[in-house]
């Protein structure tokens, strides 16, 4: 019996943190790529600790719902987790090459595939095209357009900026947006001064959140300049200073996050079939491609 854990941080001030989670668990489920799918979240119920006291099955997959490695995918899930012997070292990472160890959980005794977070897997890079795709409702969007690809950034953890850098870099070589920059909202290039940083006349701002919460519905657009109070609300497309800024909302809100998931426990050798091929097509048809 295969079974899935998706561990994300949730929120006890903002009931919407979750949302994500659970949509893309249900996609999951409704794929029958597993015998069952279970969330476990930090800051609500079920917590880390308790969670895999409700799996049933012989085969878990432990997919953290985060964007870099740092605190909470290195110490906090293990430690909740209670994997035996666990060790960053394990992952063998550079901070973003982070794939799957294998471990005994103590609490339930049995093995436990944990894998890397999400947003430091390749294929969230799509998930950032589709997200731009999915604001624009242009499936083809790119000619005439720059990416602006924005993260939360810190001194404190410079795992933080290297995500947000290998995605940018990886659409940037495609070639399909006029520009691509990776900017931030504590670290330099500042997200502040986004016009500054574009040519381009139109400009969509993709945050790489899991999701919509104070940041990305507060502080991005008030400190962009797409609305002086964010209570107003803003348009999309919205102008400042002269850039029509298309404001796409947190990443992990986009439905094909859910293929992302699944690509991580496919690399930690879960048995998948064709389910990854439902989810993109079941995910593009949600955004209404």
């Amino acid at each position: 019996m295969q079974s899935l854990v998706i561990v994300a941080h949730g929120s006890h001030l903002n009931p919407e943190s979750s949302a994500p989670t659970y949509a893309h668990a249900d996609t999951i489920r409704a794929s029958g790529a597993f015998d069952e799918v279970k969330t476990g979240f930090w800051k609500e119920e079920p917590h880390f600790r308790e969670v895999l006291r409700t799996v049933e099955g012989d085969e878990i997959y432990v997919v953290p719902l985060f964007i870099s490695e740092g605190y909470f995918t290195e110490q906090v899930i293990p430690r909740e987790l209670r994997l035996d012997g666990w060790d960053v070292s394990e992952w063998d990472s550079d901070g973003l090459s982070a794939d799957q160890a294998t471990l005994v959980a103590r609490d339930v005794d049995r093995e436990v595939h944990y894998c890397g977070p999400v947003g430091t897997h390749h294929a969230m890079t799509d998930v950032i095209v589709r997200r731009a795709e999915s604001v624009t409702g242009d499936p083809d969007v790119g000619e005439g357009f720059g990416l602006a690809v924005v993260g939360h950034g810190t001194e404190r953890n410079e795992n933080s900026a290297k995500a947000i850098e290998y995605h940018a870099d990886r659409i940037r070589e495609r070639g399909r947006f006029e520009e691509v920059k990776a900017l931030y909202m504590d670290e330099d290039p500042e997200v502040d001064d986004l016009p500054e940083h574009f040519e381009s006349d139109d400009v969509v701002l993709v945050p790489l959140f899991i999701a919509d919460g104070y940041h990305t519905q507060e502080d991005i657009p008030e400190d962009v300049g797409l609305c002086e109070d964010h209570t107003e609300g803003y348009d999309v497309p919205e102008t400042v200073a002269g850039t029509r800024i298309w404001y796409a909302g947190a990443v992990g809100t986009e439905p094909l996050m859910a293929d992302v998931i699944l690509e991580r426990a496919a690399d930690a050798g879960a048995d998948l079939g064709d389910a990854l091929a439902t989810v993109r097509e079941t995910t593009r048809v949600a955004a209404g491609d």
